[in-house]
């Protein structure tokens, strides 16, 4: 400090001054002392981008945050994922329940998470409301970190985190369909004390919808003569409320530790009425009934909660303990008066199902640096999951069946153990190398049957990046892995489900204790370009080679002296599916200077597969489209404060040989959505919005030949356009 004050006061002429000081001549040229310059550092404590994250991930993740949840002002999660690459929604436009598919796999194919972690079972997408998340993450390839339960990939839903919330945000949102209100609250509220930090999600809604269809069931000899010709026209109103929870807390210990704990509490109460009208043209006699008249109700309550205990260690390492637990009932009571003709109740059907699910879960990870960019990482997972399910089937007050009213107990162990090594081999090179290993154990009984499943998978993955010399935007990508799809409880033990009046189309459903889990190798590949900050143009291409697929077969049984049939799933040999993904998102003033401020995307999927064992040519991977596209543009107004955008998602019609008797199909998909944003202040800003605004017919159907002749069911269901307003403060 004393010699920088002297160079300072060497530096600065001196003036004339009281007695005994020095007085320098103004001419006199005082030397300057050498100083080394002081090398710039800049600090940003800004989080990367989604992009940036992509582009640095070793093994290859989508990441879509806050921007693209809120783009469109969407209802529920379900809607924002069928515009993501290779991502397509079964079900009507608007409504779900179809599953969600990547690469136009069907469900168990592609693996959902919830903060990591498998969700509880019941639990919708269709329920979770987009403000309850942060970020949504999208795998193609199986990492050794999570369940390689991910033929088809892996989306991971990434609740609300506190990391940059800092005012309370309040939403307020109406939508309106087919005449009917679904409004809905949104509370977010930060806070901190001390060393503890907690957020605060909260969300209210209520939800009216209505539908209209009719369902052709026909029956023919082999020689194309009608045997049956029915129809049924129905209308159902139907409403529900919900509620959303999820608190998240955060406490960092003196040594640095930090425990984070994240509950999640949702509650769910429906009812519905419906009327149906069955009129026959043709058939060998009377029909079951003219007119039937259902109502019911469901409910349906989940509390789970995710924490974790991160630990660091000597030498850079650090330990990440994580524990869950959950809980949760849903009951379904359906009530159905039938008529004949002339008005007069011919039956009255009650249908009751409920069940109870319970679980702990545990798992950790180890973490410990060997070098730049050298990171060896090892962890465990155990989960432990009981459920109950009890289901009633009454006619006239009496059992329909000897299984009604049986009841069923399951408990799922899962028990997995992985290492994976992440290393930078050069500044152009990543590799990542993983093996994990998993195994399921299921006991249940049902009714004086008891059951024991178990399965053990052990999963190699090989991921690796080349970041391409002198082209710092380009990269190639590739990835050879080895995953698998478990059989679900309902398909190894679940209660029997009956369907009335029983056909090959409408048939019963069952399990079957003895399914093996599903292999698949795969070989993965794929070129990312990067456009200025936040663009990419991508292509890749994947291959899968499955053995011991599992599809559902009809068979028939005997019950109280009537012959019916049965849907049961067995592995029935192996199967291929491969495709092609594009994908293009960048601002256009990237491409173009004098460009409009405007973001464009796009991304475009084509997939064959096919099913050893089936005849062709339509023996493919069950519900498969061959294709899926969806573009979409956002225009950000100049002089005024005003952003437009709109999104077309398209799926073509799909066809499938299910079986060798056997082949469903579907109609095809074309949803147009379109949505407004004026920002009044920072604070303060409306967002509108129209979902499937085309609101197309939906159509299905399914045509099973029998020893008889052919039975076919299509079905027509109406869509509806959904208008929605959300106002969105900052307080």
């Amino acid at each position: 400090m004393n010699r920088l004050l002297l160079l300072t006061c060497l530096a600065v002429p001196v003036a004339a001054g009281a007695a005994g000081q020095a007085v320098l001549p103004a001419d006199v040229a005082v030397p300057q002392p050498a100083v080394a310059p002081v090398p710039q550092i800049t600090v940003s404590g800004a989080r990367a981008n989604e992009t940036e994250q992509r582009r640095n991930a070793t093994a290859s993740k989508m990441i879509f945050g806050r921007e693209e949840l809120d783009r469109n002002g969407d209802s529920n999660v379900g809607e924002i994922l069928k515009r993501l690459p290779g991502v397509t929604m079964g079900g009507p436009p608007g409504r779900g329940g179809g599953g969600v598919r990547m690469r136009g796999m069907g469900n168990g194919y592609t693996q959902m998470l919830v903060n990591g972690e498998r969700p509880p079972a019941g639990f919708s997408l269709e329920s979770l409301a987009p403000d309850q998340v942060e970020r949504i993450e999208i795998m193609r390839g199986p990492v050794a970190e999570h369940s390689t339960q991910a033929i088809a990939g892996t989306i991971n839903i990434v609740l609300r985190e506190g990391y940059q919330q800092k005012d309370i945000q309040l939403k307020v949102a109406d939508s309106v369909e087919a005449g009917q209100h679904s409004p809905s609250l949104s509370l977010t509220m930060p806070g901190k004390q001390g060393a503890l930090t907690w957020l605060l999600n909260a969300g209210l809604s209520g939800n009216r919808q209505q539908e209209q269809g009719a369902s052709l069931y026909q029956d023919s000899t082999p020689d194309g003569s009608l045997v049956r010709d029915q129809t049924i026209s129905s209308h159902t109103d139907r409403s529900s409320r919900g509620l959303q929870l999820m608190p998240r807390l955060s406490y960092r210990f003196a040594n640095g530790d930090t425990v984070n704990f994240q509950p999640f509490l949702f509650a769910n109460r429906s009812e519905f009425n419906t009327s149906a009208v069955l009129t026959q043209r043709a058939g060998p006699s009377t029909p079951e009934y003219a007119l039937a008249v259902s109502n019911g109700s469901a409910s349906a309550t989940f509390l789970r909660g995710f924490g974790n205990w991160l630990h660091k260690l000597d030498d850079g390492a650090k330990l990440d303990v994580k524990f869950g637990f959950g809980g949760g009932r849903s009951r379904n009571d359906t009530r159905r008066n039938q008529y004949d003709a002339d008005g007069a109740l011919n039956g009255v059907f009650v249908d009751q199902d409920s069940s109870r699910n319970a679980g702990a879960s545990t798992g950790g990870k180890y973490t410990r640096s060997m070098g730049k960019g050298h990171q060896l990482a090892a962890g465990w997972d155990l989960e432990a999951l009981h459920r109950t399910q009890d289901a009633l089937a009454l006619r006239d007050g009496q059992s329909r069946f000897g299984q009604s009213g049986d009841n069923v107990s399951a408990d799922t162990r899962r028990l997995a153990g992985y290492i994976q090594d992440e290393w930078d081999i050069t500044a152009q090179w990543g590799v990542y190398l993983g093996l994990r290993w998993e195994g399921i154990r299921t006991a249940a009984t049902s009714g004086a049957r008891d059951i024991r499943n178990t399965s053990a998978v052990w999963s190699p993955v090989l991921h690796t990046v080349w970041r391409i010399p002198g082209h710092d935007k380009d990269q190639l990508r590739a990835s050879l892995t080895q995953s698998y799809r478990a059989p679900q409880v309902n398909d190894l033990i679940a209660a029997p489900s009956f369907s009335e009046p029983n056909s090959p189309t409408r048939p019963d459903r069952s399990g079957n204790p003895d399914l093996k889990p599903e292999l698949a190798q795969g070989i993965d590949l794929a070129y990312e370009h990067y456009i200025g900050k936040s663009g990419i143009v991508s292509v890749s291409g994947f291959v899968r080679q499955i053995d011991d697929l599992m599809r559902r077969a009809l068979t028939t049984y005997q019950a109280n002296g009537q012959t019916r049939y049965l849907s049961t799933p067995s592995n029935v040999g192996s199967a291929r599916t491969s495709g092609i993904e594009l994908e293009a998102k960048m601002q256009l003033a990237d491409l173009l200077p004098n460009a409009p401020s405007m973001d464009v995307r796009a991304n475009y999927s084509r997939f064959w597969s096919s099913v050893d064992g089936i005849p062709g040519p339509d023996n493919r991977i069950d519900g498969q489209a061959k294709q899926t596209a969806n573009v979409g543009a956002d225009y950000r107004m100049k002089k005024l404060p005003l952003t437009l955008g709109g999104s077309y998602n398209w799926t073509p019609a799909v066809l499938v040989q299910v079986s060798p008797t056997e082949r469903a199909s579907t109609g095809v998909k074309r949803q147009f959505d379109a949505y407004g944003l004026w920002k009044f202040s920072q604070n303060t800003q409306l967002r509108v919005g129209a979902n499937n605004l085309r609101n197309e017919d939906y159509l299905a159907g399914r045509v099973v030949a029998t020893d008889t002749g052919f039975e076919s069911a299509s079905s027509t269901a109406r869509t509806y356009t959904t208008w929605s307003a959300r106002l969105e403060m900052k307080l």
